[in-house]
């Protein structure tokens, strides 16, 4: 039998196999039900390894070995195979979660938060800059640096972006005006469409011409986008400087007031 080689690799990244797994298993879904000695010659692992190999694979659920001899073995549908590798998956995502949830109250985190207190106290203001890489890890740093606003949040962005994470910043939003913190919104857009999100959210929203990506928070720090391109491509400025930031919070207020 010959296995196309771009099969295997995806196959093999796909359910995070080894190279002789994935093959051991393809030469056994091909042929429903067969023994060490048969798959060893329809994938081309050596006979000594594909024992151990269909082991593996018994215990991980893609085979099982039928009773009675000669020694053979099933092959499982990758329909039930893929359906309990996603329960797997969420199961072990929860259970981190729950692990991370509870980890605020350990004695190792608040070592942590001191270590990271004692660190950042000498460093200047202008060097806690820096490039954001990937949407993930952009919001991620957006939503942490927006929900410890002060004072004043400035959110500046394109109609899609906003849509586009309406929950994110909706829970943010709800969450600091009923800290009292003020918040300024603009989009660039279909301005009936931001009347309606503007109604729907409870805040001001001013439609501009402009097609920009902004985040000031308190004239202290500013995240801005430096392009709009594919999710893992897209890169962000984040800076923690008065001197530019009060610059660029008088520039959209000047607008703002228009």
């Amino acid at each position: 039998m010959i296995i196309k080689q771009e099969l295997v690799k995806k196959i093999r990244d796909y359910f995070s196999l080894n190279i002789y797994e994935t093959k051991v298993w393809l030469a056994l879904l091909s042929k429903g039900v067969a023994s060490a000695g048969e798959i060893a010659e329809m994938s081309g692992v050596p006979r000594s390894r594909t024992y151990d190999v269909l082991e593996s694979l018994e215990k991980q659920g893609f085979a099982i070995a039928r009773v009675g001899k000669p020694s053979k073995y099933i092959a499982v549908k990758p329909a039930v195979i893929l359906e309990k590798m996603k329960t797997n998956v969420m199961k072990e995502a929860d259970e981190k979660v729950g692990i991370l949830s509870k980890m605020r109250q350990t004695s190792e985190y608040t070592e942590l938060e001191t270590l990271y207190n004692v660190g950042i106290k000498p460093v200047k203001h202008e060097d806690l800059s820096g490039a954001v890489k990937g949407r993930p890890a952009i919001y991620t740093h957006l939503r942490e640096i927006l929900e410890n606003a002060k004072k004043e949040v400035i959110i500046c962005t394109t109609l899609r972006d906003f849509s586009d994470k309406i929950r994110l910043f909706s829970s943010i939003i709800s969450k600091i005006t009923k800290n009292g913190i003020k918040v300024k919104i603009a989009l660039s857009g279909n301005e009936s469409e931001i009347k309606r999100i503007s109604n729907k959210i409870k805040v001001k929203i001013k439609p501009i011409s402009i097609n920009t990506k902004f985040f000031i928070v308190d004239s202290e720090q500013v995240m801005f986008m430096l392009s709009e391109g594919a999710e893992d491509e897209d890169v962000a400025i984040w800076l923690n400087t008065q001197f530019f930031t009060n610059a660029l919070t008088y520039l959209f207020n000047q607008v703002w007031e228009e």
